[in-house]
């Protein structure tokens, strides 16, 4: 069995085409599936509509992605463990790519980053680069990450350390598990934050935490970005 993990908060306008896209994709396969929703602390729709959509729901109010992505993966029962973002539609050709990926001895791995809307040129900069970075040092991104359960409790999971970041240290820690890959494949991940966020801000943001190291890492101070969700049409 598949297990999907999908960390939420406040998600009940983008969750349901993530759903129903992970739904087609996982039944393309002809493999059994779960899909575990962790809604943290979400005032919204979050759990009524993944419930709707078919998902086990496991609420916990942590305000913490990693601790979400944990959570989800307690509760899973299936063998890989897929995380996937709430606002990413993964086409069934990429879950088919990471399922192969694994049958052919990696432990897990990540894909290629896409996003949903075009880009201005800074984000086209900053996507590039990040998949560029991604492939050469072997980071999983946050938005699609698959891994062998063993792979995973053999590192304890996600590092709750940290607020952010955290796919880059279980990237790091499971290739000493074996062989960790990224796919070309890509997924379409929403461009929400490349909207609500200005080129500058964002520079701020990667400037301070570069800057400061891990320590900036561990707190939720500065983090607006993960954290803060400013709506855009």
């Amino acid at each position: 069995m598949i297990s999907f993990v999908i960390p939420a908060h406040n998600e009940e306008k983008l969750l349901p085409r993530t759903l129903d896209a992970l739904h087609v994709a996982a039944k393309a396969t002809g493999r059994e599936y779960e899909i575990i929703v962790a809604s943290d602390a979400s005032t919204d729709a979050t759990a009524a509509v993944a419930t709707k959509k078919g998902a086990k729901v496991v609420v916990i109010d942590r305000r913490h992605i990693a601790a979400a992505r944990n959570e989800g993966a307690k509760v899973a029962t299936g063998d890989p463990i897929i995380f996937v973002d709430a606002d990413t539609v993964i086409p069934t050709e990429t879950l088919q790519a990471a399922l192969q990926s694994l049958d052919d001895g990696a432990i897990g791995g990540g894909i290629t980053v896409g996003l949903d809307e075009e880009l201005s040129f800074f984000g086209r900069f900053l996507l590039g680069f990040w998949n560029t970075v991604s492939r050469l040092r072997c980071w999983a991104a946050g938005c699609f990450i698959f891994v062998r359960r063993d792979a995973f409790e053999a590192v304890g999971g996600f590092d709750e350390q940290y607020y952010v970041g955290e796919e880059i240290f279980l990237s790091t820690a499971l290739k000493t598990q074996g062989r960790f890959v990224i796919l070309r494949e890509t997924v379409a991940s929403s461009a929400r934050k490349t909207k609500s966020h200005s080129g500058w801000e964002t520079m701020k943001v990667i400037g301070r935490l570069l800057f400061f190291g891990r320590s900036a890492w561990k707190k939720r101070e500065g983090l607006d970005m993960w954290y803060v969700r400013r709506d855009v049409d």
